[in-house]
């Protein structure tokens, strides 16, 4: 008899278990366990993405349109590379002549298309060095940046916020007229005060939360449609 896909797509397969003697911590035990487990986790390596955040960015372009053949596209906080490779794939820019640039401190491996800065975007040339290398004004900005955890809840949503509002402003100063801003944010975490910026600023801003975000995560996507430039 033929396996159902499940909702993302995959074939249902053995649930791995990790065993309570292997030495792990319970919460790291279960969380493995359920990385493991998760589908969206074994298809990114079935169709070879990076992560399975690559997902969370088809799903909502499949309901926007935003990835567009030609278009210019900057990815903030790139590593390990899933957004790169989903923007380089639909607005088909070409190793020779890409017009993708991601960037990240954080090292990683290169994407054919795309072009990665190994640097912080909070570094005061960042901004210009990105504008640099894309050889002018981005179509779309996206960000899927969070700050590193520190355990502390209340200060991982506040600089996790903080640094979508970086990511807002940068692009609210570079987009073309016409163009997109896609970011992470968190459930009642987005400042009022950056939403009605957006909003003066954008013709739609819209909360999202794709399929691939986990039902239990507070993360949400925030997407300003159309730049009025």
């Amino acid at each position: 008899m033929n396996k159902k896909p499940d909702k993302t797509g995959a074939s249902r397969v053995l649930r791995t278990k990790i065993k309570k003697k292997s030495g792990l911590k319970e919460s790291s035990r279960r969380w493995l366990e359920r990385h493991m487990n998760d589908p969206y986790v074994q298809r990114s390596k079935a169709e070879g993405y990076r992560s399975r955040a690559a997902y969370k960015l088809i799903e909502i372009d499949d309901r926007y349109n935003l990835l567009k053949p030609g278009l210019k596209v900057i990815d903030l906080g790139a590593a390990p590379g899933g957004w790169c490779q989903v923007a380089a794939a639909r607005t088909k820019s070409a190793p020779e002549t890409p017009h993708v640039v991601g960037i990240d401190y954080l090292g990683m491996d290169g994407v054919p298309g795309a072009l990665v800065l190994e640097m912080d975007f909070l570094d005061d040339e960042a901004p210009t060095k990105l504008i640099e290398v894309l050889g002018g004004e981005p179509d779309i900005v996206l960000s899927d940046m969070a700050a590193p955890t520190t355990g502390h809840r209340r200060t991982d949503h506040l600089r996790t916020m903080h640094l979508c509002e970086v990511a807002a402003d940068f692009a609210m100063s570079v987009l073309k007229p016409g163009g997109h801003f896609l970011a992470k944010t968190f459930q009642g975490g987005t400042e009022a005060e950056l939403l009605n910026r957006l909003k003066r600023s954008f013709r739609s801003v819209h909360h999202v939360k794709p399929p691939a975000s986990r039902d239990e995560s507070a993360e949400l996507y925030l997407l300003a449609k159309d730049f009025k430039g």
